[in-house]
């Protein structure tokens, strides 16, 4: 690839990098987008079968109106490839606890961003919900135009309509690079694969997720904290559809950082802790999960969803979050390259935003858009407090 000089190569071919390259393409640049182990591979931020595409985020409106614009982005982009299946509207439930400031301000944000919603009280909830429990829950809001997004096979779809658009793909895994010491600004060149070769372009996107920190160690390194998540896919009774979209929408018990799909695709119904895990690294990572993890669920389906506490686990996945100091992504240009930028910090919320990030992304490389200050490398910091959920 070193004897062909692109105008950008995109290192990272998930949801972020994926977007990146086929609206960097859109926009007449000539592209490259790499990967070591392919898009939306196993190990990846991005693999998986399912995300949920969500407009709620507290006052957050900024990741509201983010999800709103890439909401629209993932229909058209589904309808154009005659593929509409790849979102599925089950609807998204919040489940709100008396004097719930989160929720609270989720629903303001809702209403100055025209989201569609209902607010359903807790008879209304036990009437429409009956196989949940409601224990501490005093009420609840319905996104009913949101759901599922079928995520392997989306951002595969993504990156086979940049190719057929005409961006180039390679299969290479990329070196660290190496930074000469001082603070001076420079052009970087190329970049170094792990088999020798060079890639050149004029200009340089790092959308590798988890494998940020490992790409610029000194920089990131203590910036973005990767962490292991644990995924279950539990078997629903036999002949019982209450657990089947319509009849179970997917649902966020926010204060518990419990997040549930229903069962779709026959793949069972999906239930995940939200809060963070251990430490964990991308490429060497075993993603067997942890027996504890599963014991911490059924006790949370004891009280949550009776019905399922003894369903067997019918299939497990590890993956990961890249998280920043608070959940805010990180989206800049590097401190010491003019000519490349940093795209990620998914923070476990990431997915559905892929078409806006890519959007963004390729607005700045253009200069037709100014940096986002939350998404700034200089607001992030060492020290971890979530506050983007």
């Amino acid at each position: 690839m070193s004897n062909h000089s692109f105008d950008v190569a995109v290192v990272g071919a998930g949801v972020f990098g994926a977007w990146t390259a086929y609206q960097l393409r859109r926009a007449g640049a000539e592209v490259l987008l790499i990967d070591a182990y392919g898009p939306a591979n196993s190990r990846a931020s991005s693999g998986g079968e399912s995300r949920i595409i969500r407009m709620g985020y507290g006052q957050d409106a900024i990741y509201t109106r983010m999800a709103q614009r890439s909401f629209a982005s993932w229909q058209e982009l589904f309808a154009r490839i005659n593929r509409a299946q790849l979102f599925q509207q089950t609807g998204v439930l919040w489940l709100a606890r008396e004097n719930d400031s989160y929720c609270e301000a989720t629903l303001k944000t809702f209403q100055q961003n025209k989201v569609k919603l209902e607010r359903l009280d807790q008879g209304e909830l036990k009437r429409r919900y009956p196989q949940l429990e409601l224990d501490g829950i005093s009420w609840g809001i319905l996104e009913p135009d949101s759901g599922i997004l079928m995520a392997r096979q989306a951002v595969q779809a993504v990156v086979a309509e940049a190719l057929t658009a005409g961006v180039s793909y390679l299969a290479a895994a990329i070196r660290p690079l190496e930074i000469a010491e001082g603070n001076s600004v420079s052009k970087l060149d190329s970049i170094p694969t792990t088999s020798g070769s060079e890639i050149v372009a004029g200009k340089y996107v790092f959308a590798c997720g988890p494998w940020l920190p490992k790409l610029f160690p000194e920089l990131l390194g203590g910036l973005i904290h990767v962490t292991r998540q644990e995924v279950f896919f539990l078997g629903v009774p036999a002949g019982d559809d209450r657990f089947n979209s319509p009849a179970m929408p997917t649902w966020m018990d926010i204060n518990e950082l419990i997040y549930c799909l229903p069962n779709f695709d026959n793949r069972g119904f999906k239930i995940a802790i939200d809060r963070h895990g251990p430490q964990f690294d991308p490429d060497t990572g075993e993603r067997i999960a942890n027996p504890e993890s599963m014991k911490a669920i059924r006790a949370y389906l004891a009280r949550r969803v009776p019905s399922l506490v003894e369903a067997p686990v019918s299939e497990s996945r590890v993956c990961q979050y890249e998280n920043t100091s608070n959940g805010d992504f990180l989206i800049d240009r590097h401190p010491r390259f003019e000519n490349a930028w940093l795209v990620g910090g998914g923070s476990g919320h990431g997915f559905k935003h892929g078409p806006a990030v890519g959007e963004h992304v390729a607005a700045l490389i253009s200069g037709s858009a100014k940096g986002e200050l939350r998404f700034a490398l200089a607001t992030k910091e060492q020290v971890h407090q979530r506050k983007v959920f």
